[in-house]
């Protein structure tokens, strides 16, 4: 079983959270409470207006492009720079590597993008019909899938982060959010799965099953670590050969 290393841990915090990666981190999730402060002053509380901001812009904005700045970064830019030679050198097991850079992505993307979800909807409308909470938790849960899934681009590719803001911005907001067939296969849809158990009746809708939801979100996770895996060994291989 792949282990959590401390080291690597801090190194990926450390590239993450700089200061320009930090600021625009940031960007998003000011930005998102400073429209619920607006909209909360504007029109008070109102359960369908929450649900239309955290469901809107919250998860199917925001989270997935939380998601590419964190997966992307926590390897990317080390596989760009050849600076991942100086880490693929040390006697760490490439899949413990990929397991802590993974755990790193993971609590920041849920900490710049679940949290502030959570935060506005209190803002919006005090939890009322349990809306902040559903859609934090379903935040979170797309945080691990997002995660994962950006960190594998970011093993593969040198336009990690271009390809990444495509997928959200063209696949997760518009086709995941408009078009039936897509919605399937859109991580947005599997975390609204769990929002629409835990919401009010009628706020939430999600055209995936929970049980599917599960099964497809536990697929990309796993699936996504264990690639980035052998694309690490698959790089380690080939700079030593």
């Amino acid at each position: 079983m792949s282990a959590y290393n401390p080291t690597v841990a801090r190194l990926t915090y450390r590239a993450l959270l700089g200061r320009r990666r930090a600021l625009i981190l940031c960007v998003l999730p000011a930005l998102l409470i400073a429209v619920a402060v607006a909209v909360r002053a504007m029109v008070g509380a109102d359960d369908d207006v929450t649900a239309e901001l955290l469901g809107g812009f919250a998860l199917a904005t925001m989270v997935p492009l939380v998601g590419v700045i964190a997966g992307t970064g926590a390897i990317g830019p080390e596989i760009d720079d050849g600076s991942v030679v100086y880490l693929l050198a040390k006697p760490l097991k490439r899949p413990t590597i990929i397991f802590t850079k993974l755990i790193v992505a993971i609590g920041v993307t849920i900490a710049f993008s679940a949290v502030p979800t959570l935060i506005a909807g209190f803002i919006l409308n005090g939890n009322s019909q349990q809306l902040a909470v559903a859609y934090a938790l379903a935040a979170a849960v797309a945080s691990v899938a997002y995660s994962a899934l950006f960190l594998l681009l970011g093993t593969v590719s040198r336009h990690a982060v271009v390809i990444g803001l495509v997928y959200a911005l063209i696949w997760e907001a518009l086709f995941g959010s408009l078009v039936p067939g897509a919605r399937t296969l859109s991580v947005q849809q599997w975390a609204l799965s769990l929002a629409e158990k835990i919401g009010g009746e009628g706020l939430i809708e999600s055209d995936v099953g929970l049980p599917v939801a599960v099964v497809m979100l536990a697929v990309v996770t796993a699936g996504g670590a264990w690639w980035a895996g052998q694309k690490l060994r698959t790089l380690t291989l080939a700079g030593e050969g």
